[in-house]
């Protein structure tokens, strides 16, 4: 799977479970009508519980400038997590989840779907906002680092 060339993203969430970050890179377009998403996330760390029981989550694709921050929410430095959020500015929609202002696209969903497949938590969101950032390399995760494209 380290040959798989994907996107970065952030995936977060605000709400009465708290607030989460992490970095991912499963992550895809499922429609465009509704416009829907999918985000995968490894059911190892508990936290990750938090997007479930908020019912929502921004999708936030990651540029060459922010990998940084995509180490931070990865885990690296051990950071708290109110600690990650402070690297980035952010804003809110509808549902509440944290956009990343210097994203390149940041999608606002609503969680229509959550399972469990293998080692991930398979979540599908129903696009209920998008936030266009600027134009830019994308950042890409390929044998164990990042790259720009």
């Amino acid at each position: 799977m380290s040959r798989f060339a994907a996107s970065v993203h952030l995936v977060t969430t605000d709400g009465p479970a708290g607030r989460r970050g992490v970095t991912v890179s499963s992550a895809c377009s499922v429609s465009d009508d509704p416009a829907t998403l999918l985000v995968c996330l490894n059911t190892s760390s508990p936290d990750n519980a938090r997007f479930e029981a908020n019912g929502s989550f921004a999708l936030n694709l990651l540029g060459k400038d922010n990998e940084a921050l995509a180490r931070a929410f990865a885990g690296e430095g051990k950071l708290a997590p109110d600690a990650r959020f402070a690297k980035g500015e952010w804003h809110a929609e509808e549902t509440g989840a944290p956009l990343l202002v210097s994203a390149l696209a940041a999608f606002d969903c609503r969680l229509l779907e959550s399972r469990i497949v293998a080692t991930h938590r398979v979540m599908i969101g129903e696009v209920v906002g998008v936030r266009i950032g600027p134009r830019a390399p994308s950042l890409v995760y390929l044998d164990r680092g990042y790259h720009s494209l």
